[in-house]
């Protein structure tokens, strides 16, 4: 499913018009992604759990010439997934 297909669905569940469903699916978006790249942990209990994470520097290797090359630090996402979320999917 992909996120126009997501927004129909979620249009045809609760009966909105797919313009309303599209701006909160987009405003849900936007503000997970600036709550995490503020450094802000965004929990939905059960669901999912969004956090910004840290990645240290390190040495690598060119798999193509096998040279060692340095990887930069970075910040990156992080997703957990709730306990109820992994008991609906296993059952």
């Amino acid at each position: 499913m992909n996120k126009s297909e997501l927004i129909e669905k979620l249009a045809a569940d609760t009966e909105l018009p797919k313009s309303q469903v599209s701006a909160v699916v987009s405003a849900f978006e936007d503000t997970i992604v600036a709550e995490v790249k503020s450094g802000n942990k965004v929990s939905l209990p059960g669901f999912l759990t969004f956090e910004k994470g840290h990645r240290a520097a390190r040495t690598g290797k060119n798999p193509q010439t096998g040279e060692p090359l340095q990887i930069a630090a970075a910040d990156v996402p992080k997703v957990k997934v709730g306990k109820s979320f992994k008991d609906a999917v296993n059952s």
